[in-house]
């Protein structure tokens, strides 16, 4: 049975996992975001499958639309913004040797993190 973790800015499940990867379930609440945040020891692969995420990926902002994906290498400062008043739902992929929460940097975070 798949748990749901439960954070400020919605949830997310992890719907598989292996050597060196790992797939979650995110869901982001209208008008939430995520920390501005970074990883030392994986990469992501982001995948939207329902609404439209704005993501920070260091200096620029990018917009997603249902169906489209966008990689964050290590080291990367990234965020993500579900500026819309109905629900982002997009598929996470982790990739690296550890694979852990505890890998994650904060700059930035509206609900109190850092």
């Amino acid at each position: 049975m798949k748990s749901i973790v439960n954070k400020p800015w919605g949830s997310f499940e992890i719907i598989d996992q292996g050597d060196n990867f790992l797939v979650k379930k995110i869901h982001v609440k209208p008008n939430c975001k995520l920390s501005l945040q970074s990883h030392i020891n994986r990469s992501e692969h982001w995948v939207v499958v329902k609404g439209v995420a704005e993501v920070t990926l260091d200096q620029n902002i990018k917009i997603l639309n249902e169906n489209q994906s966008i990689f964050i290498p290590k080291h990367t400062k990234h965020r993500l913004f579900n500026n819309q008043s109905t629900d982002l739902i997009l598929i996470e992929v982790w990739c690296g040797n550890i694979l852990s929460e505890d890998d994650i940097t904060r700059y930035e975070d509206d609900y109190g993190r850092i």
